[in-house]
């Protein structure tokens, strides 16, 4: 229950920005309210007695009626049948355009709300995911965290327009109705036994939700995690349909979805079941207060203590109070919903930034010296990946990692933008340690070109020129140009403005890794990093690349994995790992002379080569 009100309290913090909005919408309630509560008596005291049975409204004896009313009901007893007709029914039309149009009213701004707050959630969410590191990512899948900027916030959007406006405009109109009740008990002499029966009957209406919304509750956060799974399957299907044709397992795939689709349909009932078990239970306690409340009101009428148009005064606002607490009782069943889905995205929004800035962190310009890193580990939850790894990279100098699959090549070169930071050991640019340089500082130093080309849903243009906001056309198609890429963007529809599809779709494995080439060639950077740049090239596309790179890394420090030794026999250090650690360093000629991993490497690509 603490944890509830915690998460409440939380949801709610998101409405106070929009404070004014929820102000004039809590007015339109309240209006709407005071009209629901008034319109029983003012329609049905002055009619029943008067029209119906033809007879003078009359007042008991005992009654303390105000001065005012009996003016009013004088008046009424002198009016004519056809001008009191004439005048309910004006009046009437303008009770009606009043009640709905504050109704209209609240229904919008409070929709107003809820829509502003989900937005404001999807901006705090969508924030937090860009500043949350990389290991966060490798332990959760992305389609169960898009599941949560769409499913769950659309459940607390519902739970904004329509629970939150019951949580306020339900209790209004119950205390608008009781407010009447209690006024015709009061005035017209009936006995207070119809409020205290109404106040001891009708909490039971709101126990079974109570009873019901801890387990639905449960139910709701398991029909959550399962939507996540199913956004999973879907998403692998979407992005890797080839593989699934070209194994033939459309059949396997289909099965396995409908497997977790039945799951979430038998979780989805169960919450039906137990929200709409509330109302049948809820109508069946409303008829056991009316068969009590109309057995009291038959003895006194026969009694001759109370008047049938005194009764049904209060009666009337009686039965439209059932309506709202019966809302009520599903409201709380709704706001567990809510709370569900509000848990899982406050668990985002709360988790620890891995990869923080500290408050005096440093700006650098570029590197003078060196990047050099220190007795080195890292490792995934338990298991390193990375141990005790020492070297040093110059200004200018190639560095390249080469190895085995699983050595932790790409690992090592995710370290030195801190796209993770190590668990143990230290890395410097220039003697400064990563973890004390402002991050937008440090990366903006760094270029990453990596083997899985990420493109946007854009242009050529936009995805070359990503991350700059002021830069010339010649510069894109400089960058182009030396990434060997000019030639196939002109041959495009709309070449440099040519919109490429979702990450790339329309264009070729090769093409891609040119455009995100020229994308890090546009940068500028003093630090390249390429994570097996050139691996979905052709030889001849490779070597043209290869020679347009080798301009570009003059007077810059450069990380490269390579899964072609060939193409690093020019590099000023190569290091060699396996299974995390340093075997051995040197260039290419002394590595060859050690008859070691590398030279044994290099000896099976040239034989593959021939």
């Amino acid at each position: 229950m603490r944890n509830d009100v915690r998460d409440y309290k939380r949801l709610i913090k998101f409405v106070r920005p929009h404070i004014w909005v929820l102000f004039f919408a809590f007015l339109s309630m309240l209006l709407y309210s005071v009209l629901n509560g008034v319109s029983p008596t003012a329609a049905m005291i002055p009619t029943v007695d008067k029209l119906v049975s033809g007879s003078q409204i009359a007042i008991p004896v005992q009654s303390k009626t105000p001065l005012f009313i009996t003016n009013i009901i004088d008046k009424v007893n002198n009016l004519p049948s056809s001008r009191l007709v004439f005048l309910l029914l004006v009046g009437a039309l303008i009770f009606f355009f009043l009640r709905n149009t504050f109704d209209f009213i609240q229904i919008y701004l409070m929709n107003d709300v809820s829509e502003r707050v989900v937005r404001d959630i999807k901006n705090a969410i969508y924030e937090k995911l860009l500043s949350l590191s990389m290991y966060f990512y490798s332990k959760n899948p992305t389609a169960k965290l898009m599941s949560r900027i769409t499913y769950d916030a659309a459940i607390i959007k519902d739970s904004i327009s329509t629970t939150f406006l019951d949580v306020i405009l339900r209790p209004l109109e119950i205390v608008s109705y009781l407010t009447v009740a209690v006024f015709v008990v009061y005035f017209f002499g009936i006995s207070m036994k119809f409020i205290v029966t109404s106040l001891v009957l009708f909490p039971c209406i709101l126990l079974p939700a109570v009873m019901i919304s801890s387990r639905l509750r449960k139910i709701t956060t398991r029909s959550q995690e399962k939507m996540g799974d199913i956004n999973t399957i879907l998403f692998e299907i979407i992005t890797g349909i080839r593989i699934v044709k070209a194994f033939s397992m459309q059949d396997y795939e289909r099965d396995k979805f409908k497997r977790e689709n039945h799951i979430f349909y038998k979780l989805a009932m169960k919450a039906v079941k137990r929200v709409n078990i509330i109302s049948p239970i809820n109508e069946f306690t409303s008829v056991i207060y009316l068969v009590i409340v109309a057995y009291l009101a038959y003895k006194e009428i026969v009694a001759g203590t109370l008047s049938w148009g005194s009764f049904i005064g209060f009666l009337s606002p009686i039965l439209l109070m059932i309506k709202p607490v019966k809302r009520l009782s599903k409201t709380y069943a709704s706001i567990q919903q809510a709370l569900a889905a509000a848990t899982r995205i406050f668990n985002i929004l709360d988790t620890k930034e891995q990869i923080d800035e500290k408050k005096d962190a440093v700006e650098i310009s570029a590197i003078s010296r060196s990047i050099t890193l220190k007795n080195v580990w890292f490792k995934y939850d338990n298991q390193y990946v990375l141990e005790d790894i020492s070297f040093e990279a110059k200004k200018g100098e190639i560095i390249a990692i080469v190895g085995p699959s699983g050595a932790g090549k790409t690992t090592l070169v995710n370290l030195i933008p801190r796209f993770y930071d190590p668990s143990m050991g230290s890395i410097h640019i220039d003697g400064i340690d990563l973890r004390d340089i402002k991050l937008k500082s440090l990366r903006d130093q760094i270029g990453v070109v990596t083997q899985d080309m990420l493109l946007f849903n854009d242009t050529v243009l936009a995805n070359i020129a990503y991350g700059s906001r002021n830069f010339s056309m010649d510069d894109v198609v400089k960058a182009a140009k030396v990434a060997n890429a000019h030639n196939f963007i002109m041959k495009m529809p709309e070449q440099y403005n040519t919109v490429i599809g979702e990450r790339g779709f329309r264009v070729s494995g090769g093409e891609k890794q040119r455009i995100a080439i020229a994308r890090a060639i546009f940068k500028n950077p003093p630090i390249l990093i390429f994570d097996e740049a050139t691996s979905q090239l052709d030889t001849e596309s490779e070597k043209s690349v290869q020679e347009a790179i080798d301009r570009l890394l003059e007077g810059r420090t450069v990380f490269v994995i390579a899964h072609r030794l060939s193409t690093i026999k020019h590099a000023f250090k190569i290091i060699v790992l396996d299974r995390g650690r340093i075997l051995d360093m040197g260039s290419h000629k002394e590595l060859m002379e050690k008859d070691g991993l590398y030279k044994k490497l290099y000896d099976m690509q040239f034989r593959d080569a021939y």
